[in-house]
């Protein structure tokens, strides 16, 4: 196996599940349209003191961004497992590992993408700075991919319930909390005029550890669900 072929595979299983989702396009509205209509409710909830919504603008987006990954967590593996894709894809002299990370890299890119591009305007609606809105940004664009990742695992380990929903978000919600914490925490220290490098590193070294780390036990998770 050459490493020329290995990245072939990557791409094609990035490709393929692009292309599937494309095919079921409406899918694809929900979680965005999830994170749309939390952010958008808050305002209406707490009203239009301009301070209380700078402050709590960081939480309520992460906050937001980390129930639509959710909520769309479930389709990186259930689909395949369900018409025999994922066997195939066991049996395939490529490392599962490798082939995972494709799987939750189109995750990403359906799922994350979408709330990067749209986050800014709702920044907007809470009144937040633009360089805070950066920050916002960079923070997303650092712990999506972390969210997806990490999700993996807990999906390759329900994929074969039939109601695994529940004991995905059990699994899943305590390991999102660094990454939250973080998240916000960058945003606050930047609309404080506070340096935000130490909030990033660590952010940066949570999703290569991530990219590094977790390819192998979600492959792993995916044999024991098959057996």
């Amino acid at each position: 196996m050459t490493p020329d072929s290995l990245s072939k595979a990557f791409f094609s299983v990035v490709r393929r599940d692009l292309l599937l989702a494309y095919r079921h396009r409406a899918e694809l509205i929900n979680p965005l349209a999830f994170f749309v209509m939390v952010v958008t409710m808050f305002p209406l909830a707490v009203g239009a003191d301009v301070e209380l919504l700078r402050r709590i603008a960081p939480g309520v987006i992460w906050v937001a961004a980390l129930l639509a990954s959710l909520l769309s967590m479930d389709a990186i593996f259930r689909s395949d497992f369900e018409d025999g894709s994922l066997e195939l894809m066991v049996m395939t002299p490529h490392p599962l590992s490798v082939l995972v990370l494709a799987k939750v890299t189109a995750h990403w890119l359906l799922s994350g993408v979408p709330l990067l591009l749209v986050s800014p305007l709702l920044a907007v609606m809470f009144d937040i700075e633009s360089d805070v809105i950066s920050v916002l940004l960079i923070t997303l664009l650092l712990g999506t991919p972390v969210l997806s990742l990490i999700g993996a695992i807990a999906v390759a380990l329900t994929v074969g319930l039939r109601k695994g929903g529940v004991l995905l978000a059990i699994l899943v919600l305590p390991l999102y909390v660094p990454v939250l914490i973080f998240a916000s925490g960058a945003v606050d220290a930047a609309a404080s005029g506070l340096p935000v490098s130490g909030q990033l590193y660590m952010m940066s070294a949570m999703l290569f550890l991530a990219i590094t780390l977790t390819p192998w036990p979600t492959a792993a998770a995916l044999k024991m669900s098959l057996s």
